[in-house]
């Protein structure tokens, strides 16, 4: 069961099992079942008893987060809730998606899974307690947290770019927020290799290497082959209601100790995206 396909993630992993011949998928969108409704959630999984659910259903509009604090923490944090807590009723594996977002961003060096968390805004801290009841409800759990995500599906960074790209006019972009820029489709990659494979826990999964917004931005247009003037500025430049991680890198370390990390360098994973991305008809946004 993945729950949440209307986001980015949920419906790269259901195109990725389907095309993978998975014998059953149950693939439901916010309209299907929303994780705020305790006992909708609870006659859904209930109903399907799966073997595993992966629950990537989020609130995710940083700013909106802000504005919409009660939202942020029905969905991200009693959702996540009632989700897990239903997966564990009928003995399935839960896989709930998380973020680096939880952490402050104010280190030099990239994240491992045994650092403290330390939100800065509410975005932040409603995944951070969803993670916490994630763990309270079903011990047969893997947070997997993740960032910077992209894919055909959605509006995302990458999509906003090659659309200014394509204008031609000057650009501006963070350069002092650093991340590793993730494709969906290599992380659903990843969460199929970990669930069957790997112990219960806390898991990082992003793409190999990191970046700046303003480097990251450089990639897509010589990628592309555009011309365009991009200049990099500070974050103070854009003035946003939530707080944004300064670095937001994680080290896969225990992927890796596992002998599970499939990620593969960030450049690779934009390329690949790119070339599907010019001719696939199912984008959206």
């Amino acid at each position: 069961m993945i729950v949440g396909t209307d986001g980015q993630l949920g419906w790269e992993l259901g195109r990725l099992l389907v095309q993978d011949g998975a014998q059953q998928i149950v693939a439901l969108g916010r309209a299907a079942l929303d994780v705020a409704d305790r006992r909708a959630v609870e006659r859904g999984v209930e109903k399907s008893r799966p073997e595993v659910v992966i629950n990537c259903a989020a609130f995710t509009d940083v700013d909106g987060c802000e504005d919409e604090r009660e939202r942020a923490f029905l969905v991200n944090a009693t959702g996540a809730h009632n989700v897990a807590r239903a997966a564990h009723r009928v003995g399935a594996k839960l896989v709930h998606i998380s973020t680096d977002y939880v952490f402050a961003g104010d280190q030099s060096a990239p994240r491992v899974e045994t650092d403290p968390t330390v939100p800065i805004n509410v975005y932040g801290a409603s995944k951070l307690e969803g993670e916490q009841r994630v763990q309270e409800a079903c011990p047969e759990h893997f947070i997997v947290r993740t960032a910077w995500l992209y894919g055909l599906h959605g509006k995302n960074f990458v999509k906003t770019m090659v659309r200014l790209g394509k204008k031609g006019e000057p650009i501006n972009v963070v350069n002092d927020q650093h991340g590793s820029p993730t494709w969906t489709r290599d992380l659903a990659k990843q969460i199929k290799r970990l669930f069957p494979a790997a112990p219960y826990g806390t898991y990082y999964a992003s793409s190999q290497g990191h970046c700046t917004w303003y480097e990251f931005t450089l990639e897509i247009f010589r990628q592309l082959g555009v011309k365009t003037q991009v200049s990099p500025v500070l974050s103070e430049h854009y003035v946003q209601p939530a707080g944004r991680p300064k670095n937001g890198v994680m080290d896969n370390a225990r992927l890796k100790a596992l002998g599970l990390d499939v990620m593969p360098p960030w450049q690779e994973g934009l390329k690949q995206f790119l070339q599907e991305l010019s001719g696939s008809p199912l984008s959206r946004g």
